[in-house]
C-alpha cells in the first residue's frame, strides 16, 4: 500500500517556548567580532607557556566562540539550542560573540567550518559533531592550536575539553521501561519493533544498549533498524518495511529513539491502517510529540531541558575561553578514545506520559496548556486534566 504525505517542521514543534528563547532570537548576534589568531592561541585552556593575562583572558574583554551544529532538519537546533547558547554567552560575557555554523548533516562541510574557525582565531568551540569519529582530526587540529572544544549533545572522539549532554543509556532504559509498562496488559510476550537513530551518532549505540538491556527476557524484538541522519522520512521507510515483514497485526509496541522518528513511525502505521496503534516511545519532549501523547498516538517522551544543556555548554565555553577552571561547573566525568576524565555536565531526565504532562512540562514552563491544547485536542486535554 502506498501513500503520499509531507513532513512539516512547524515553529510550534521546535522545543521550549520560554521567554529566554524569544529574547535570544530577537537579539541574535549578526556577524562576529574580530579576534587575532595570536590572542586565540594565548588564551586557551590547554597547557601553554605562561603569559601575562590580557584584558580578554581576565574577563574584561570579549572573544569569539564558535558554535557548530550538525543539521537543519532537527528542529531543536535552530529553535532552541542556538538561541539559548547565544543568550547565555551574552549574559556571561557581554563583549563576546558567537560565530555560528550549521553543517547540514555533511561531515566534510563541518570539517571545513572547523578549519575556518581555527584559521580565523576563535577562542573556543562548542561542537555537536555530524560524525563523532570523522571529526577527530579537526578536533585535534583545534587542540594543537590551543582552542578548547566543548562537545555538545554527542560525545566526540579526540582531545575535547568538556561535554554537555545527558546519559543516553539511561534514556534508553527509561524509554524501554515505559514501553513495557504500556504493554503490561498483554498475556503473550510483547513483540517490539526498534527504530534506532543514526548509526554514526554515539548516542544511538548508548540508547540501544540501555533499551535492549531492559527488553532482555521481557519482550521479543521482531525487527530492528537504524535511521540515517535521524530523518523522519527514513523512520517512515524503516517502519513501513517492518510492517511488511511482520504483518500489521503482529507489532505490540515500537521503540522510537526520539520524537522526530516517532512522527515518521506514526505516519507509516497510519498509512498501513494499523489499528489499534501500538504504543510508541520518544525523547526531547517536542511540542508535536506532547500533542501526540495527549491524542493517544505516542505513549511517552523523555524530557531533557534544552536550557540546562545549553547553559552548561555556554558556561564551560566562556570559562575555557578565559582560561579559567570548569571544575565548579562540570561535576561529572565521561570517557572517549582520548581520555577517561573529561569534565561533563549530564542533565536530569524525566519520562513524560499523558498523566504527567501538567506536573512536568507545564509546571516547568516548557509549554502552556494553550500551546498544547489545540481546538482538535480540547476533549482529550480535558480528559487528561490539562485545563487552566
Amino acid at each position: 500500500m502506498s501513500c503520499k504525505f509531507a513532513f512539516v517542521l512547524r515553529a510550534t514543534d521546535t522545543g521550549r517556548r520560554d521567554e529566554r528563547v524569544r529574547r535570544a532570537v530577537g537579539r541574535a548576534v549578526i556577524g562576529a567580532a574580530a579576534a587575532s589568531l595570536v590572542a586565540g592561541l594565548a588564551a586557551c585552556g590547554t597547557p601553554r607557556p605562561a603569559a601575562a593575562p590580557s584584558a580578554s583572558t581576565s574577563g574584561a574583554g570579549g572573544f569569539t566562540i564558535g558554535l557548530l551544529l550538525p543539521d537543519t532538519h532537527t528542529a531543536r537546533w535552530a529553535g532552541s539550542d542556538r538561541p539559548l547558547i547565544q543568550a547565555k554567552v551574552k549574559e556571561l560575557c557581554p563583549a563576546c560573540t558567537v560565530k555560528y555554523a550549521n553543517a547540514s548533516a555533511d561531515v566534510a562541510t563541518q570539517q571545513q567550518q572547523m578549519d575556518s574557525m581555527i584559521a580565523n582565531g576563535v577562542r573556543v568551540m562548542i561542537l555537536d559533531p555530524v560524525d563523532y569519529k570523522a571529526l577527530r582530526p579537526s578536533i585535534t587540529r583545534a587542540h594543537d592550536a590551543g582552542i578548547p572544544v566543548v562537545s555538545y549533545d554527542r560525545l566526540a572522539q579526540g582531545p575535547i575539553s568538556a561535554y554537555s549532554s545527558y546519559d543516553s543509556e539511561q534514556i534508553g532504559r527509561l524509554q524501554a521501561e515505559a514501553l513495557l509498562k504500556a504493554m503490561g496488559h498483554m498475556t503473550h510476550e510483547p513483540r517490539i519493533v526498534m527504530v534506532n537513530g543514526d548509526p554514526v551518532d554515539p548516542n544511538t549505540a548508548a540508547l540501544r544498549k540501555g533499551a535492549r538491556a531492559v527488553f532482555q527476557g521481557r519482550a521479543k524484538i521482531v525487527k530492528s533498524s537504524y535511521t540515517a541522519g535521524w530523518i523522519p522520512q527514513n523512520a517512515f521507510a524503516n517502519m513501513s518495511a517492518a510492517i511488511a515483514a511482520t504483518g500489521p497485526g503482529r507489532i505490540d509496541g515500537v521503540y522510537s529513539a526520539n520524537d522526530g522518528l516517532a512522527f515518521g513511525i506514526l505516519t507509516a502505521l497510519k498509512a498501513e491502517d494499523v489499528s489499534p496503534l501500538p504504543p510508541i516511545t520518544g525523547q526531547d519532549a517536542n511540542l508535536g510529540a506532547v500533542r501526540r501523547i495527549v491524542a493517544g498516538e505516542q505513549y511517552v517522551t523523555v524530557y531533557k531541558s534544552f536550557v540546562s544543556e545549553a547553559d552548561a555548554a555556554a558556561e564551560m565555553a566562556v570559562a575555557l575561553g578565559r582560561g579559567a577552571s570548569i571544575d565548579g561547573i562540570a561535576k561529572d566525568r565521561v570517557s572517549n578514545d582520548t581520555s577517561k576524565e573529561i569534565p561533563a555536565v549530564l542533565g536530569t531526565l524525566t519520562p513524560v506520559t499523558v498523566g504527567t504532562i501538567k506536573d512536568t512540562l507545564v509546571k516547568d514552563g516548557v509549554y502552556t496548556i494553550d500551546q498544547i491544547c489545540t481546538p482538535a485536542l480540547r476533549a482529550a486535554c480535558q480528559k487528561a486534566g490539562l485545563t487552566p
